[in-house]
């Protein structure tokens, strides 16, 4: 997870610490969005497999699960972040598993115009974004998601399930745009949720100029604080 699309006094580097701490919420997040990838990778037909990441972070997600994965040179993926040190660190983790068809960019990845010659992806990575956007704007994305997949594409997302949780009607919109659910995570584990749809619709074109949502903040929506102009 990352900042998008908006300036940020967050150090977004430290923020990932978290993940080295091993009882964590994000190292278990983690942990289940990493067994999720493998398994959508090994259902992947031969050949190519197409990647997108949204908010990419470091990318410790799809680096993580793949590295040692015997399809590792199969992938080619395009990781989008707009934070200049995480892109950095995660192209170093990216050059050092050997994904040699594996960027980090520095982008807005709020916008479609960043994943353009990218698409349509056999597995879009949408983790850390939606407990960081409002919840119009998670169902815009997700109804936008069509013009990032390729027939049959996995999108693993992520959303914690504090109350109210979103998780329900998040599932619902994934559904009106022709996913099916392949995976959710127990609702039992409430500091983090994570889900696992297939796209079985049609491939919509990539619209550019198009902004899929607007990166707000857990923080500040958790405490209802006003989005400074």
């Amino acid at each position: 997870m990352e900042q998008c699309n908006e300036p940020d006094r967050r150090d977004w580097a430290a923020w990932h610490d978290a993940y080295d701490e091993p009882g964590s919420a994000l190292s278990r997040r983690l942990r289940t969005v990493q067994q999720r990838l493998r398994e959508a990778v090994d259902a992947a037909p031969p050949g190519r497999i197409r990647v997108v990441s949204l908010c990419a972070g470091q990318g410790r997600d799809l680096i993580g699960a793949l590295r040692d994965h015997p399809r590792r040179d199969d992938l080619a993926g395009r990781l989008v972040e707009l934070d200049p040190a995480n892109v950095r660190r995660a192209g170093a983790a990216a050059r050092e598993a050997g994904m040699k068809r594996v960027s980090a960019v520095v982008g807005d990845a709020s916008r479609t115009d960043a994943y353009a010659g990218a698409v349509p992806a056999d597995v879009v990575l949408v983790c850390g974004v939606f407990g960081n956007i409002a919840d119009a704007d998670v169902e815009r994305t997700i109804g936008l998601l069509p013009q990032l997949c390729a027939p049959g594409a996995f999108v693993v997302w992520t959303r914690n399930r504090q109350p109210p949780d979103l998780t329900p009607r998040i599932r619902e919109w994934f559904a009106r745009h022709d996913f099916e659910e392949r995976w959710i995570s127990p609702p039992e584990e409430r500091a983090y949720g994570v889900g696992v749809h297939r796209f079985n619709g049609r491939p919509q074109p990539l619209r550019r100029g198009v902004r899929m949502f607007t990166f707000i903040g857990y923080d500040i929506l958790r405490n209802g604080d006003p989005w400074p102009t």
